[in-house]
């Protein structure tokens, strides 16, 4: 599989867990960019740190790859090789898939480590 082009994202995220049956808060869909995934056991929400939402815990100062899409159903191991890149360096992600691409998320003290890195390994950053 051929390596692909990554924007790294200027905002800076907060991971955040609210209980199962939680109201997502309305100030959520207003935000630039926002991602939700409801389990059985928690919400997840993702949002720019900007933005402010009561939340049984958060995870703040995320920076966000986007792989350059849009990517088709039919490619496998773009994770797996970003991931497993970043593993070989003890940086931990938190990865979230779209339709059309996907995101990797890494702490902002690890960004400049997690560029050098993917830019070794023939990813191109935008």
């Amino acid at each position: 599989m051929a390596n692909l082009t990554l924007k790294i994202l200027q905002q800076t995220f907060a991971i955040h867990s609210l209980h199962p049956n939680s109201i997502i808060p309305p100030n959520v869909f207003s935000a630039s960019m926002y991602f939700i995934a409801k389990t059985n056991d928690e919400i997840s929400i993702v949002l720019p740190e900007d933005v402010s939402i009561e939340s049984e815990e958060k995870e703040l100062d995320w920076r966000a790859f986007e792989v350059v899409g849009p990517l088709g159903f039919s490619l496998t191991g773009i994770l797996s090789n970003i991931s497993t890149i970043l593993a070989n360096e003890k940086i931990s992600i938190f990865a979230i898939s779209t339709f059309d691409t996907d995101y990797i998320l890494v702490k902002s003290t690890t960004v400049d480590a997690a560029l050098a890195a993917l830019s070794l390994n023939q990813y191109q950053i935008i």
